[in-house]
């Protein structure tokens, strides 16, 4: 494998910041880039002695112009308390962040991969969702700045693909867990451990029963980097995540379990057009990418569980 020079786009985020460590050890140079609107330099921090790591800020609303091999492009806040904060700028971000992408992975025929989203399946009326499945989104509601920016971000790497022959990886991300979640991002897992280490209440939103299938960090950017190797006829879209349905109830008790809190489980109404079930086909994976996920829930919780501690204890959160 030669050296590649590499883009991240939201590459001090939390997700961003393990793909830059991972490319990094395969002996690529890094360019991060991050407007550190949910990313933080402290993600990244042990980076920056590197000498073939580059952090920037800038955002990538306004087109960038450098020179590089190959694009991963992260950057949009996926927690709904951080895109719901302002929707405007996170349509934005993610509408005009794949433009300015798309147009430098043009100028510079690099490859580009596109974070995508199991949001573009909505609350959806198949179950497990297949890529085929076109989704069931509501395209007015307090989601869809989220949803419908992902899904019009899709379409414009398929026509830029079909249009200029765009070298494209389009991965749908299922719910993703681990160190470096923000501790206030609002996503179950950072939620219950953050209450559960402090002994207050564990939020639950709902009956507890809806579900969602958690995949772990590491998990998750073997996928990418296994899809970013295919060859140029490998498109995807392709499901990431893990195929182990739990319900939130089911989470709730297991941060419980590990933690040993006190934490009592107290239950509150069920956000708008919250799905009620969240579980990836991932035949594709499987079948294109030698990929599934190989780290099991306690030991994945367990390890976010010693991240948030050390986090809680040195003040940071």
């Amino acid at each position: 494998m030669f050296m590649k020079r590499i883009l991240v786009t939201g590459g001090a985020g939390f997700i961003g910041s393990h793909l830059c460590e991972r490319l990094l050890d395969q002996g690529h140079e890094v360019l991060c880039v991050d407007n550190f609107y949910t990313g933080t330099r402290r993600n990244v921090g042990r980076l920056l002695d590197n000498p073939n790591f580059e952090l920037m800020r800038h955002d990538v609303t306004f087109p960038l112009f450098v020179e590089v091999d190959e694009i991963y492009n992260l950057a949009c806040p996926a927690s709904p308390i951080h895109y719901q904060y302002d929707p405007v700028q996170t349509t934005k971000t993610s509408v005009h962040g794949a433009i300015n992408m798309l147009g430098l992975a043009k100028r510079r025929r690099a490859k580009i991969f596109q974070a995508s989203t199991s949001e573009v399946y909505g609350d959806p009326t198949v179950h497990p969702q297949v890529e085929e499945y076109w989704g069931n989104v509501n395209p007015i509601g307090f989601r869809s700045c989220y949803d419908e920016g992902k899904r019009c971000a899709e379409t414009l790497f398929f026509d830029y693909h079909r249009q200029h022959k765009l070298r494209i990886k389009v991965a749908r991300i299922f719910n993703t867990y681990g160190p470096r979640m923000h501790p206030n991002d609002g996503r179950v897992v950072s939620n219950f451990v953050v209450q559960a280490l402090k002994g207050e209440p564990i939020t639950l939103y709902g009956d507890g029963e809806q579900t969602r299938s958690f995949c772990y960090v590491d998990d998750l950017v073997e996928g990418f980097l296994r899809l970013m190797a295919t060859g140029d006829d490998v498109t995807g879209p392709i499901n990431l995540g893990n195929p182990g349905e739990f319900t939130i109830k089911q989470l709730a008790e297991t941060v419980i379990e590990l933690t040993g809190s006190k934490s009592k489980i107290e239950y509150r109404p069920l956000p708008q057009d919250d799905p009620r079930q969240r579980k990836p086909d991932i035949s594709k994976a499987k079948t294109i990418l030698d990929w599934q996920p190989t780290i099991q829930l306690q030991e994945g919780v367990g390890r976010t569980i010693a991240y948030f501690d050390e986090l809680l204890a040195s003040g940071e959160a």
